[in-house]
């Protein structure tokens, strides 16, 4: 069975208080060299038939207004790379 991994991201120019908390936070922590952090979702599962995630995330998994997704097939549910 296909493992699916979908990365769920605010679209360009929503605002992302998340990414914002983090991006101010670096620096106080010593990191620099951040910009534009936004923060996101990861969210895996295994299918049955991986052509049905898409609808799954715009039903569901992700805000279509707001949020824009991206889906990876892994190569089984025992993988953690996504196949070639």
């Amino acid at each position: 069975m296909p493992r699916a991994r979908v990365l769920i991201r605010p679209k360009a120019g929503i605002l992302d208080p998340q990414g914002q908390a983090v991006e101010r936070a670096l620096p106080q922590l010593g990191f620099t060299g951040a910009a534009n952090v936004h923060v996101g979702r990861l969210i895996e599962l295994d299918v049955e038939d991986i052509a049905e995630v898409a609808g799954m995330c715009e039903r569901l998994l992700a805000n279509p207004l707001i949020e824009e997704y991206e889906v990876i097939e892994l190569a089984s549910a025992s993988a953690g790379e996504p196949s070639a």
